[in-house]
């Protein structure tokens, strides 16, 4: 097989990303089970899923600025090196202590997904890059669906180790055939790693996502949460002056302000409070027993299952999305999936009585997701220097998850702010939050509209403190 096939390169892209967007949502179903296998309590079983967060957010733009810099195949190869290692330890874990370490091992992992973008643009044609990133964006939209709906029947037919025994097979044998297949990277930014803004990054992020995670738990109005709002707003005022002085920034503050890159981010920050919270509180409300007066009384297995429209339609319109970019533009898409996303979750709202309605609101939502996906990714590669692909996807990346992290807040509030005597959340909270959802949703599609319109080929010159570098964008 030639070292240069970009569809085994494809392949061996979409395996990576696919399997760490499943790790994010793979685990979330199995916590309670987790929990008691190892003797631990629910407040410190969800530091499974904070760690896996705090990681993520913190290694995806990072070392995507790394693969801009020292090649994206030798830190592509590294990190699913990293991954194999996480998900080996999650499965051998004795307690919860080294779980929660493999689960940060694991997070190292979000940097796929701004190289496996990267490393496309640079390797593929350019008729190719657009349906490739989209095809891509399926799949990293759809592993997350998977995750959701294959947790289940592997925690009953196995265990819930084999959550990531699976993993470890899947990932050695596809960073196997990417030290073999997967061309390096010609392109390079130059400069090095700017530390003092990878460390001021990282802190700010942490002091952001580490209260709105735990909120629920220590309380909104308590010190803790109050003060570590506090500290990320210093932080990150900090890491933008720092940034901005850099001769080589870790974010090239300049791209993040290019009109198509800074209105795509608003999207993705909106359509990720969504998005993640949905995935989030879907689950629970179909679990909820009839004896609360809603809910299906689901099994874990069955609320996958309910949820497997949306992993379908996931998947099919991120494809297309490749196809009808060129014929609609990528900016027409996004508005679409935006939209959509804000009618299903809108609907859900008001029409939840029935399982098939559930299913067939997942499936509408899995369309938006799909198309926003496919698009976002497109339209921030093809906005930025080749040089900064890694860091500006990663970024984008990371602003979705920020994102996420404020729907899940905000619809943990509604949702168990008033429980009943049974401890069950009222039916008016699951509705109030979907609808909070929507409205995001909505405003997604809306901020969707401020996108620049790419239609013809011209020059735009990226001034940094080092250099001047112009490059072919689209406006």
């Amino acid at each position: 097989m030639p070292r240069n096939s970009t569809r085994l390169t494809f392949a061996v892209l979409a395996t990576g990303a696919g399997v760490f967007a499943m790790l994010q949502s793979l685990i979330a179903p199995a916590l309670p089970t987790v929990q008691h296998a190892l003797h631990t309590s629910q407040s410190t079983a969800t530091w499974v899923m904070t760690a896996y967060l705090l990681s993520a957010s913190i290694f995806t733009p990072i070392l995507g600025r790394v693969g801009d810099l020292i090649g994206k195949k030798r830190t592509l190869v590294a990190v699913l090196v990293t991954v194999a290692v996480g998900c080996l330890l999650a499965a051998l874990a004795p307690s919860i202590g080294v779980l929660i370490v493999a689960r940060v091992v694991q997070g190292v992992g979000g940097a796929l997904f701004p190289l496996s973008f990267g490393i496309i643009r640079d390797e593929f044609a350019a008729s190719e890059v657009s349906r490739s990133i989209s095809n891509l964006s399926a799949v990293i939209a759809a592993g997350g669906g998977v995750g959701i709906v294959a947790a289940g029947p592997i925690v009953s037919a196995l265990d819930y180790r084999w959550l990531f025994w699976i993993p470890v097979a899947v990932v050695a044998v596809a960073t196997l055939i990417a030290v073999r297949y997967v061309p390096e990277s010609p392109n390079r930014a130059e400069g090095s790693v700017n530390w003092l803004g990878a460390g001021l990054l990282s802190a700010w992020l942490v002091a952001l996502l580490l209260p709105l995670s735990q909120a629920a738990v220590w309380g909104w109005g308590s010190a803790r949460v109050l003060g570590l709002f506090a500290l990320a707003a210093v932080l990150f005022a900090l890491w933008l002056y720092s940034e901005a002085r850099s001769r080589t920034p870790l974010i090239d503050l300049r791209v993040m302000r290019l009109p198509a890159v800074w209105t795509t981010n608003t999207v993705a920050l909106l359509f990720g409070a969504g998005m993640y919270a949905l995935w989030s509180f879907l689950p629970g409300f179909v679990q909820t027993p009839t004896a609360a007066g809603y809910g299906f009384g689901a099994s874990v297995t069955a609320a996958g299952l309910l949820m497997l429209p949306m992993l379908v339609a996931m998947f099919v319109s991120g494809v297309l999305g490749g196809r009808l970019e060129p014929v609609f533009g990528a900016k027409t898409l996004l508005v679409t999936g935006a939209a959509l996303g804000a009618a299903a979750v809108g609907l859900l709202a008001l029409w939840h009585d029935e399982q098939w309605q559930v299913a067939l609101v997942s499936g509408l939502f899995g369309l938006g997701i799909g198309l926003a996906f496919a698009s976002m990714a497109n339209l921030i590669v093809g906005s930025v220097p080749a040089d900064q692909t890694g860091a500006a996807t990663g970024m984008n990346a990371n602003i979705r998850t920020i994102g996420g992290s404020i729907g899940a807040a905000v619809t943990s509030v509604l949702v168990t702010g008033h429980l009943q005597p049974s401890g069950l959340p009222y039916e008016s909270g699951y509705t109030h939050g979907f609808t909070v959802l929507a409205l995001l949703l909505l405003a997604a599609s809306l901020a969707a509209l401020l996108v620049p319109v790419r239609r013809a080929v011209r020059q735009v010159t990226v001034d940094t403190p080092a250099r001047r570098e112009t490059v072919a964008t689209r406006g």
